[in-house]
């Protein structure tokens, strides 16, 4: 059986200029491309943790969790490639698509959580 090109592991400058480009929040540490997202707090972690799940279960593409009190870090690899692969960087785009995806940004008719407002604060964003 011929190993797809999706599923070759890619050499750490592939992964570092990719990470540059496409995903910034994102770092290469110890063979896996990581991000933590800080939350504000256990309910905001725990619908962190379900978006990831749902998402890595869908694409049947699992990363590492680490959980905390207000904090998520999602970590992710190709265990059969032993690294990084096509797929890891699908996955990660998707992640961050939907967990950092502010509508109040969009101009469209959803107007995101109040920001100004600490009872509705969900998610540290970036920017």
């Amino acid at each position: 059986m011929t190993m797809r090109s999706e599923d070759r592991a890619l050499d750490e400058a592939q992964i570092r200029e990719r990470l540059a480009r496409e995903l910034p929040h994102w770092t290469f540490e110890d063979g896996w491309i990581r991000r933590e997202y800080s939350t504000a707090g256990w309910k905001a972690t725990l619908m962190v943790v379900n978006a990831v799940g749902h998402l890595a279960e869908a694409a049947w593409h699992h990363p590492d969790l680490a959980v905390s009190y207000a904090s998520v870090i999602v970590k992710l690899a190709t265990h059969s490639a032993k690294g990084v692969t096509d797929k890891d960087f699908a996955l990660a785009r998707k992640i961050e698509e939907v967990v950092a995806w502010q509508p109040g940004r969009e101009g469209g008719p959803l107007e995101g959580t109040p920001g100004g407002d600490p009872r509705f604060r969900y998610i540290d964003y970036d920017d």
